[in-house]
């Protein structure tokens, strides 16, 4: 099990990660080339197919575990009106998670995903950052290993999704801070906050890197002062994927922001991440965008919980058919003149 033992244990990390296997890659897109099909036919997946290869070290990939792992926290901020529903829903909805009620039930499910929810302190709401810290350093760390704990060294491919009333707030300053621009280019409606809502939302951004931006010099420190604890959780999950060669579905804007920091000083952080796919959430584009990832899907969709992730999860099981379930043009016997 990977865990962080302080903060320069996670910028070690952050600092030695390991690349794909260029040979695998090379393998897997050798035999690409030799399937009965035009060269390229298959366009993305046959992307996805050679992504796969380079993780798990193998020319002919397979899907053999699907986690899925959800996590939840409660926001300080979020009193100051920057959600469409109260901070109960949280706990709620972890509740509905627990009893298979919730969407991202039923998506990790058809997708073949193993599912499990990780409630963080609840009971004890962030900071508010337009006025103090989100996190204590020990509790920014208790939650980065929260996150690392539950990645399973067999797993093929990780997913990761949250719940948090009013975590838009704390990704977009995350964006800002990492990325630029102004609190207006990555606040939206969220949840489905009104205008008067999202003008509370732009003026918590712009506290909140007034107060914590001149402070935020590391990706540790910057989640610390404007994140949250499941949004840290999902940020020390997807290194942990990382540092075991594990590939990982990207869900939406706030899956994405939580690994904003990270990208910011080491960009190809995102080498071992797929976007699953890109919400209606009117920032996700831009970021998606910084991150320099495409995304595989664009169906509206702005729910959270990994449930953009857990569909796209169809297509990397689609590309992985086909890579290792076609014939070669010389099993098929057939010209290879396509």
């Amino acid at each position: 099990m990977i865990r962080f033992a302080d903060e320069r244990a996670f910028a070690r990390a952050l600092g030695a990660l390991p690349a794909p296997d260029a040979a695998s890659i090379d393998a897997a897109r050798q035999r690409q080339a030799c399937l009965t099909k035009p060269a390229g036919a298959l366009g993305r997946l046959e992307e996805i197919a050679a992504f796969m290869a380079g993780w798990q070290g193998h020319a002919r990939p397979v899907l053999r575990r699907v986690q899925a792992a959800v996590f939840a926290g409660n926001h300080g901020v979020a009193a100051r009106g920057v959600s469409a529903f109260p901070v109960e829903v949280t706990g709620q909805m972890v509740d509905n998670f627990r009893a298979g009620g919730a969407a991202i039930n039923q998506l990790a499910q058809a997708c073949g995903a193993d599912l499990s929810v990780v409630a963080l302190d609840l009971d004890r709401p962030t900071g508010d950052i337009a006025r103090e810290p989100a996190m204590t350093a020990q509790d920014c760390l208790a939650a980065l290993n929260a996150g690392a704990a539950v990645v399973r060294p067999d797993t093929s491919l990780l997913l990761v999704g949250e719940m948090g009333i009013g975590n838009t707030t704390p990704a977009a300053a995350l964006c800002l801070q990492s990325f630029g621009g102004s609190a207006q280019d990555w606040c939206g409606h969220g949840s489905g906050v009104d205008g008067a809502g999202v003008m509370r939302k732009i003026a918590a951004v712009d506290d909140a890197i007034a107060l914590h931006g001149p402070h935020c010099a590391t990706p540790f420190e910057t989640l610390r002062r404007l994140g949250g604890r499941e949004i840290a959780a999902m940020a020390g999950a997807i290194l942990a994927a990382r540092m075991l060669r594990i590939p990982v579905m990207l869900d939406g804007f706030i899956c994405c922001a939580a690994i904003a920091p990270m990208a910011r000083i080491r960009p190809d952080f995102v080498g071992h991440c797929l976007a699953g796919h890109c919400s209606a959430e009117q920032a996700h584009a831009r970021l998606l965008e910084h991150l320099g990832l495409a995304p595989l899907l664009r169906l509206g969709m702005r729910l959270g919980e990994g449930s953009g992730a857990a569909v796209a999860v169809h297509l990397v099981r689609a590309a992985l058919a086909a890579h290792n379930g076609m014939a070669t043009f010389a099993e098929a016997a057939v010209a290879q003149g396509l």
